[in-house]
């Protein structure tokens, strides 16, 4: 033992002395190597077996995380969507991060010199405190990221969502050929209490190819029928909101089943507003809502600055707030606050162009919350998707939303269209024409995916906003309202590409 522990003490460094400068240097250069591949150190000093595992174990996890990041890239965007799956990545991230501490320690602790002297001794446990700290440091970063994540999706999503479905993984979509999503824009305020549905746009996708038709209603629309039950039994002549003889607009059907819990019957409060909404558009279209996605506006600024802001095309002016700021044209990256403005001024302008306006706000932050963008931006999306999104759309379909995604992001068509004066007339709509347009809508969609034609009836000028109307042009950015359209002009009956429609 004694001629074993002396024949370590003299263990030459690189310069030949033994301990020394040279000697520690050569130790925390193998350290720093055994802590990029794991192994390095206990091969060095004759433990080839330890070192070999470690080197295979270091090799199978580098692969796994390559082929996940490309080769199975889509599952593993389905995989972490599921709040299980991502507790797991949180419990595996903190073995792997007190492995990797413990890898390097011990790795100096095997090639450290007998004999330094103290100064050289606390240099060297500061070296490896720093290459422990590199190493911790991250791996904190990953599961406190990790539980961010996992704690806004469970916020955001229940479980088996308020329709209370039960969601089959191998058939998600229940065999239906496309799912409706009603997006809706909250317009909330500390001084305006309650919520005003002030966007509201059914999302009918594909659920096989991603095609998806846009149909927006505006939100001064009247004299609507309400659905069966307690709702048409008060209203059985149609919404009147106060419950007198002045017509409601749509946007006021949200609040009234908030305040008024005996018109959808034990649904509890948070969810009467989005159960009434989705049922009265649903007879409104003539076609089934599934879920709904509500965004408070005001809260949407705070994802736009996350973000780092948003690129828009603005082709006119648009005048906000009460200072006489102007949005001008051009290409701009928006704030969040520039955003919201962009999305809800009507100055010089209307509620249908405010309509179109929003929906190509929609689609640009949708092409540029790419995920660079999420990762550097996490914590501050995170936080603002708790406080600003409510859905109903329950955990368990996330990964075949996400799949879905996939499809509408990459190449899939989006068409619009619009339920906007000329052809509707809000105070007194024609709701057989509504529901016939929309299933023209829907059943060219389901026909081709080549690109449409504009409709045969006259020539339409694509609008900034991405409302389609006839010669002569609204501008969509501080012009004269489509209401102003000469009612002889035919109005613009089939969807139009949003791509085209968005400058």
């Amino acid at each position: 033992m004694g001629g074993w522990a002396s024949r370590r003490a003299r263990r030459p460094d690189v310069d030949g002395s033994p301990g020394g400068a040279g000697g520690l240097s050569r130790a925390l250069a193998l350290t720093l190597a055994s802590a990029l591949v794991w192994g390095v150190a206990h091969i060095v000093t004759g433990r080839r077996r330890i070192g070999g595992l470690l080197l295979a174990l270091y090799t199978v996890l580098a692969a796994a995380l390559a082929a996940a990041a490309t080769i199975y890239r889509g599952d593993l965007l389905n995989l972490v969507v599921r709040p299980d799956v991502l507790q797991q990545i949180t419990g595996g991230l903190v073995v792997l991060g007190v492995l990797w501490v413990a890898i390097v320690v011990r790795s100096y602790q095997l090639l450290r010199p007998d004999g330094l002297r103290l100064s050289a001794r606390s240099l060297g446990a500061a070296a490896v405190a720093l290459m422990c700290f590199g190493v911790a440091v991250p791996t904190a970063w990953a599961v406190r990221g990790t539980y961010v994540y996992r704690d806004a999706l469970t916020s955001i999503f229940q479980t088996g969502g308020s329709n209370g479905k039960n969601i089959d993984a191998d058939d998600p979509w229940n065999g239906e050929e496309r799912v409706n999503i009603l997006l809706l824009g909250g317009d909330a305020a500390d001084n305006r209490p309650g919520v005003r549905t002030d966007s509201m746009t059914l999302a009918s996708v594909d659920t096989s190819t991603g095609d998806t038709v846009l149909l927006s209603l505006p939100r001064n629309l009247e004299s609507f029928p309400m659905p069966p039950g307690p709702a048409r039994d008060r209203f059985p002549y149609g919404f009147t909101g106060d419950g007198g003889l002045n017509p409601g607009l749509l946007n006021e059907v949200y609040q009234y089943a908030e305040d008024h819990p005996d018109v959808v019957p034990g649904v509890p409060k948070g969810e009467r507003g989005p159960t009434l909404l989705k049922a009265t558009i649903s007879g409104i279209l003539g076609l089934p809502v599934d879920y709904y996605i509500l965004v408070d506006m005001f809260g949407f600024a705070d994802i736009v600055d996350a973000m780092g802001g948003v690129k828009i095309n603005i082709l006119q002016p648009i005048p906000y707030g009460q200072r006489g700021d102007v949005l001008q044209p051009g290409y701009r990256t928006l704030t969040g606050k520039e955003a919201l403005w962009y999305g809800r001024s009507r100055t010089n302008s209307s509620d249908y162009v405010r309509m179109g306006r929003q929906k190509c706000l929609m689609a640009a932050i949708a092409e540029q919350a790419d995920p660079r963008t999420v990762l550097t931006k996490f914590d501050a999306l995170a936080s603002a998707a708790k406080q600003t999104l409510a859905t109903d759309l329950p955990q368990e379909l996330l990964p075949a939303l996400i799949e879905l995604s996939g499809e509408v992001k990459d190449d899939a068509r989006i068409d619009s269209l619009q339920f906007v004066p000329p052809l509707i007339h809000t105070g007194n709509p024609d709701f057989d024409k509504i529901r016939k347009l929309t299933d023209e809508a829907i059943g060219a969609a389901e026909e081709t995916t080549a690109p449409r034609g504009p409709a045969p009836q006259a020539t339409p000028s694509r609008t900034p906003s991405g409302a389609a109307t006839i010669e002569p042009p609204v501008q969509a950015q501080g012009a004269p309202s489509p209401a102003t359209t000469p009612s002889s002009e035919a109005p613009q009956t089939e969807p139009v590409d949003l791509e085209a429609s968005c400058p």
